[in-house]
């Protein structure tokens, strides 16, 4: 069972995590021994390449625009999901407007990951930054007793005299109107020379996610991990595990790739705490291996965080109607049972 133990009372490391989640995962694997020697081809090729393996095009001048602006690359994606049994032969009847739908689908719903996503690395941010400041004071982050990973630590540090470097040499912030001002950084840096480096609620806005998460992994008290935790309603090591996926699903969506099919390589643990907010049928993830490593696990963990952090929230209203504006895309592609908007974990609708 990929079900995490909410009790562990040692703080999890990167390859804990990937042990944990990726029981499976190889650490390196052999690179392959055959030479790349395909070229280049014209946006005409390419569009001649479909129609050979069964595209139809109904305006070629307008397929062709897409292809110019979009990438062959990029599209090839979401045409492999119209393809028939054999590999490179579409089923029949299929349309470039049918492809372009999935692409079009496929953006809109990154789109809405993402808005979940940001609401939540927000609230990690300010209860990680403003919960040890509280304890340990501004500058607890400078003191290397309060990380169990003296490499990350040191990262941590190294990544903070950067952005403190280079904000001094960028030219100075100018105020332009009677709303505008300086950026905390710019404050700090042109006011105080002491402490060096600037106090945690600016450090954690400045960092990146994925140096965020690190520094939440790596901390040596599991107290102070599972109050952080608390504060937005989870447990730490299930909180440590939904950081390492949101930091993939948030690679992806920034570098806006195909996400509605994609099999994730890391997924959200399943919660076995009745205190954390999950839906009805907690089993399901666990009797379906594949279902686990697609996105409908992510869309349920990012819902039961949106219950603590925005309550009120139309999120969940929002993917029902994306999924109802697209009605020919198959919800099972992205592990999600018919249904899934019925059960009690979801919010409902206002009236």
């Amino acid at each position: 069972m990929y079900v995490w133990d909410t009790k562990s009372p040692e703080p999890l490391n990167d390859a804990q995590l990937g042990d944990f989640l990726l029981p499976e995962r190889q650490r390196s694997r052999a690179r392959g021994v055959e030479r790349y020697l395909k070229p280049a081809l014209s946006q005409s090729d390419l569009l001649d390449r479909w129609q050979q393996r069964g595209l139809i095009l109904d305006d070629r001048d307008r397929a062709a625009r897409y292809l110019r602006h979009i990438g062959y690359y990029r599209m090839s994606a979401y045409v492999r999901s119209f393809e028939a049994d054999e590999r490179d032969i579409l089923r029949a009847g299929t349309t470039f407007d049918e492809v372009l739908g999935l692409y079009i689908f496929d953006r809109k719903l990154r789109l809405i990951v993402l808005d979940a996503l940001e609401r939540v690395e927000v609230a990690v941010r300010a209860a990680l930054g403003d919960q040890m400041a509280l304890v340990h004071g501004p500058h607890w982050y400078e003191n290397s007793a309060h990380f169990a990973r003296p490499g990350t630590h040191t990262r941590l540090l190294e990544d903070v005299d950067r952005m403190v470097t280079d904000q001094i040499q960028r030219p100075r912030e100018q105020l332009v109107g009677q709303d505008s001002f300086v950026s905390a950084l710019e404050h700090y840096v042109t006011r105080y020379g002491e402490p060096a480096r600037p106090p945690t609620w600016i450090v954690m806005e400045e960092l990146s996610f994925g140096s965020m998460r690190n520094v939440y992994a790596s901390l040596a008290n599991t107290t102070a991990q599972n109050d952080i935790a608390r504060t937005l309603g989870l447990r730490a090591p299930v909180l440590a595990s939904w950081l390492l996926t949101y930091q993939r699903v948030r690679n992806i969506c920034a570098h806006h790739g195909r996400l509605w099919n994609r099999g994730l390589g890391v997924y959200p643990a399943i919660p076995k705490s009745r205190a954390i907010r999950w839906i009805d049928d907690g089993d399901l993830f666990i009797r379906d291996e594949w279902r686990r490593q697609r996105l409908y696990p992510v869309l349920v963990s990012l819902q039961t965080m949106l219950h603590t952090i925005a309550p009120g929230s139309s999120w969940a209203w929002r993917l029902d109607d994306l999924f109802h504006e697209h009605p020919a895309v198959p919800l099972s592609g992205m592990g999600i049972p018919r249904g899934w908007i019925d059960d009690p974990f979801w919010p409902r609708r206002h009236p």
